[in-house]
């Protein structure tokens, strides 16, 4: 009996991992690179107000779910962000988000 809770547990893992990874790839390539205007230049420090803009290439997928959601809803605050956001569907977010995290932190394809 333990045998078959572990085997239909493990199951409900594997189901579910197509759940929570929708985003496609290619999509997400062509739709990612406008990101890579300020996110894509190493040590890249915006103009005003002055902090460091952050590289994004390997960073985990949900959380770039999290953040593009919380930039399109304005719960996090950025005036571009904001804006990228907002131009953005869930199915952006997730094929981005799916795309970035495949990426090194050098920018490659891993």
């Amino acid at each position: 009996m333990p045998i078959r809770k572990i085997l239909l547990s493990l199951l409900l893992c594997l189901a579910s991992v197509h759940v929570f990874a929708d985003g496609d790839y290619e999509a997400g390539k062509v739709k990612a690179y406008t990101c890579t205007g300020c996110h894509g230049i190493a040590n890249y420090q915006n103009t005003y107000p002055t902090y460091h803009v952050p590289r994004i290439a390997g960073q985990n997928r949900e959380y770039v779910v999290i953040s593009l959601k919380a930039f399109k809803s304005g719960e996090r605050q950025h005036k571009t962000m904001n804006l990228q956001g907002q131009a953005l569907t869930d199915q952006d977010i997730e094929d981005i988000a799916v795309y970035l995290a495949a990426q090194t932190k050098n920018g490659d394809a891993e």
